[in-house]
């Protein structure tokens, strides 16, 4: 079996870990995704990670909480790591090696980020981790997710979420949502679908990094995407 992309970075939410849970991180879930990356490192697909944190801590309402912005969202970036940590444990326990390298300096727990070791620790076949997203406040992980697939030369962003694809309405609300296959970047623009915040589809539009948004909750769903089979919607 062969891989269509040599290097890719999965974007995971946060809230992808809950599983069925309302709040943190679900065992089941954390087992189900190192058993899929592992798959495709088998193949020898290069593997690079960016998850939310939106499970443990979500940047929540200045007025309602005090915290401002700022604060909130360094908090939003420490959730992250712990993700990552849970990630990299659960991927290890599977025999996939993983570096954690987190933008925030805590060199306890992750390395520093720094892009040279990461594309070499990719080249060793070690799956990387990278925390704390882009490292600055008003910036979210879909923008470090863009941001890091394009500084380690990422074929694509692979996008998993709870949905199979982008479709024309909210498909857990809107029964009569259809689901696009292909879309342009200008389509979706003009269409007004929502695939990442703006900053980061920007990025990708920028330096046409393919975008594929497929259902990441169903196992067996990244290795059919990365082999190329037809999945989820694909935006170039």
């Amino acid at each position: 079996m062969l891989p269509k992309y040599n290097r890719i970075l999965l974007k995971l939410s946060g809230e992808s870990l809950m599983g069925e849970r309302n709040f943190g991180i679900d065992p089941k879930m954390l087992e189900q995704y190192a058993i899929d990356i592992k798959a495709i490192t088998n193949i020898g697909v290069q593997v690079a990670i960016v998850i939310g944190g939106g499970n443990i801590y979500r940047g929540m309402n200045e007025a309602e909480t005090g915290i401002e912005r700022a604060q909130g969202d360094y908090m939003g970036m420490l959730a992250t790591v712990i993700n990552g940590m849970a990630l990299q444990a659960a991927l290890e326990k599977t025999g996939v090696r993983t570096r954690l390298q987190s933008a925030i300096k805590m060199e306890q727990v992750a390395e520093p980020y720094i892009r040279r070791r990461a594309m070499r620790h990719l080249e060793k076949g070690r799956v990387v981790i990278f925390g704390a997203g882009t490292g600055n406040p008003y910036f979210t992980t879909d923008t470090a997710g863009s941001l890091r697939a394009i500084e380690i030369n990422a074929d694509v962003i692979l996008k998993g979420t709870r949905v199979d694809g982008i479709y024309t309405a909210d498909p857990e609300k809107d029964s009569t949502a259809t689901r696009f296959e292909k879309l342009s970047f200008d389509d979706v623009i003009s269409k007004g679908l929502k695939v990442m915040d703006m900053t980061a589809f920007t990025l990708c539009q920028e330096n046409n990094l393919p975008i594929i948004v497929f259902d990441m909750n169903t196992v067996g769903n990244l290795l059919h995407v990365v082999t190329g089979k037809s999945m989820g919607t694909l935006v170039s």
